[in-house]
């Protein structure tokens, strides 16, 4: 007689689906640090127009390689298009602007972390999520973590003639991701990850491209610092992340995957303290703590 298998036992593929969180939040962690590299160098949409650029050209080859399928209508591309332009095209435009023109990453990051707190607020309107007071009070904890942890930058940079200004589009940048988010699960949850990211990716450079060309020099000084920060963004950021983050979009409910954004600041923060010796306070490491037990509640 045939045993059935234990249900209760973890097999390969649900061990590394219980990764991708944690591996998605590392590697998204380091687009600030990216950032911080390579726009010294390169205006901002300048150098977002030639990462989308490469992206394009290795997805492209990767989907000829593979013979990936395509969407079924047009009108399934076009969501998968909108969602592109709103979760990459316009948040990453609106980050890397404001922090190439003198913004504290720190800010951004405060700013942007109120994503899950309005995903929690969109996820009933648009998807019929309900979100339970456990999660609540989970994201609730998770932003006020967060705040612990970039409150020195927060304070450094709250000086700055310029700050509310450039806090502008770090807003545009914060509703885009998170209406994209909600956008991606509802219309376009499940689509093939290769020709998938070259439709999201393409109206991306259109864009970006056309704002560069009309609003910079577009001028870029080809450093070490630079080719690097372009090269890791590329693959590791737009294809390695971009990647995980529609596989937890298609897998798991909006709340939940907004809520690990809450955890971007502090690794980001970890990651900074190991490669350019910025200093860790008594309160962001407090603030870390609070920070993955609001996370854990938010998802529990």
């Amino acid at each position: 007689m045939q045993h059935s298998q234990n249900p209760a036992r973890p097999t390969a593929s649900s061990a590394r689906a219980a990764l991708y969180p944690l591996l998605f939040v590392a590697l998204w962690s380091t687009g600030f640090i990216g950032a911080k590299l390579g726009l010294p160098h390169a205006e901002p949409l300048t150098f977002l127009s030639t990462r989308y650029a490469i992206v394009m050209l290795l997805m492209g080859l990767v989907v000829w390689r593979s013979s990936a399928p395509w969407p079924a209508s047009w009108r399934a591309a076009w969501h998968i298009g909108v969602s592109g332009v709103l979760v990459h095209g316009v948040y990453l435009g609106g980050v890397f602007i404001a922090i190439g023109h003198g913004l504290p990453a720190g800010v951004a990051a405060l700013v942007v972390g109120l994503q899950p707190l309005l995903t929690a607020l969109g996820a009933g309107w648009m998807l019929g999520e309900t979100v339970r007071p456990a999660q609540w009070a989970g994201l609730a904890a998770g932003f006020a973590g967060v705040a612990l942890v970039v409150a020195h930058k927060v304070a450094a940079g709250a000086g700055a003639a310029t700050l509310w200004t450039l806090l502008l589009p770090v807003g545009v940048a914060l509703l885009c991701i998170t209406a994209g988010t909600l956008y991606q699960k509802r219309y376009c949850p499940s689509f093939d990850l290769r020709t998938g990211s070259l439709i999201q990716f393409l109206p991306c450079v259109l864009l970006t491209g056309l704002a560069a060309a009309a609003t910079e020099t577009m001028h870029i000084d080809w450093t070490p610092s630079f080719v690097f920060a372009l090269g890791w963004l590329s693959l590791v950021l737009s294809l390695g992340a971009v990647t995980l983050l529609n596989v937890l979009i298609r897998t798991g409910s909006a709340v939940n995957v907004a809520s690990l954004f809450y955890l971007v600041p502090p690794c980001t923060a970890l990651v900074a303290w190991a490669l350019f010796g910025e200093t860790l306070t008594g309160l962001a490491l407090v603030g870390m703590g609070l920070t993955v037990f609001g996370v854990w509640l938010a998802r529990k």
